[in-house]
């Protein structure tokens, strides 16, 4: 469905993507993970055809996204991080312009969107700019299906949204999935990594990993330790310099220790001398391989 050869894209010079790879399979739902200014949203511009790579090429639904970019406009739902439908316009204002530009109706098409369109129906008289963000969220998802797209390209559609809003849009996407849509779908929210088919996980424009999430995780031969206490800053110092600690970072409430072969826990407790010092070997986390993949990169 999409295949992605060798993007790059700067801008003043500032490198934003660096040789970019990865396809996409009909019906995949699929996540390109990774923090704030990794490069997320500059791809999915090319993908949508909004700017132009520097180098490389996009294939959808094996056509070039330069040269067909008229097809893809037609058969590419796009959801920009940013709220961007009309603010001024109702609900169901809205969704009836996108449904005209789009060479289609509301009715035609409203078995996509049904499921999502009934939490909306109460409020459809009312202007876009003074919903919740969880209904912006569902009403521009309505937007962007409303002519039946092969893809679904959503940019980071969770940010600044309650974790309530945030597990109803993942269970939209598992419906829209078993419809046969393809979906790409960008965050910064590690944990949501787990509810993708693949993920690709990016940092400062280039991909360090790609595959399912279980298997990043399985992959991962680090032993990782949670360390906790009072002072996490303190015992942060302290840790980082110890024997056969290949790395250590803040985790909420805890720090994350990794080490390829294996530490003496108590002689890591009586080596910190803290009080209230607990220390103990943890399942690794998608974030743990993030971080370590972000730390041989710098090395």
């Amino acid at each position: 469905m999409l295949k992605v050869s060798n993007i790059s894209k700067s801008y003043d010079g500032f490198s934003a993507l660096r040789n970019i790879n990865f396809e996409l399979e009909k019906g995949e739902l699929f996540g390109l993970i990774g923090p704030d200014g990794a490069g997320k949203t500059s791809l999915f511009r090319i993908i949508a055809t909004l700017i132009l790579p520097d180098e490389g090429q996009v294939l959808f639904d094996s056509r070039d996204v330069v040269a067909d970019y008229r097809y893809v406009r037609s058969h590419v739902g796009y959801m920009p991080g940013k709220f961007s439908l009309y603010q001024d316009l109702s609900v169901r204002e809205n969704l009836e312009f996108f449904a005209t530009i789009m060479n289609t109706t509301i009715e035609e098409n409203r078995y996509l969107i049904d499921d999502i369109y009934k939490q909306l129906e109460p409020f459809e008289k009312r202007r876009a700019g003074a919903l919740s963000g969880g209904m912006k969220q569902k009403l521009a998802l309505c937007c962007a299906l409303i002519h039946k797209p092969l893809l679904l390209l959503l940019d980071e559609p969770t940010t600044g949204v309650d974790a309530v809003s945030r597990v109803e849009f993942w269970e939209m996407l598992k419906g829209l999935k078993e419809q046969g849509i393809s979906i790409l779908v960008s965050t910064p929210y590690m944990d949501e990594s787990k509810l993708c088919d693949r993920v690709a996980l990016i940092q400062d424009g280039e991909i360090l990993n790609i595959d399912s999430p279980d298997k990043i995780i399985n992959d991962f031969t680090r032993i990782v330790y949670e360390v906790k206490g009072e002072n996490l800053y303190a015992l942060l110092r302290d840790i980082r310099p110890m024997e056969n600690v290949l790395g250590a970072y803040p985790f909420g409430d805890s720090i994350h220790v990794y080490s390829s072969s294996g530490i003496d826990l108590d002689k890591m407790i009586v080596a910190l001398d803290y009080n209230d010092v607990s220390v103990q070997i943890v399942k690794a986390n998608i974030e743990d391989v993030f971080m370590n993949l972000m730390q041989k990169e710098d090395e």
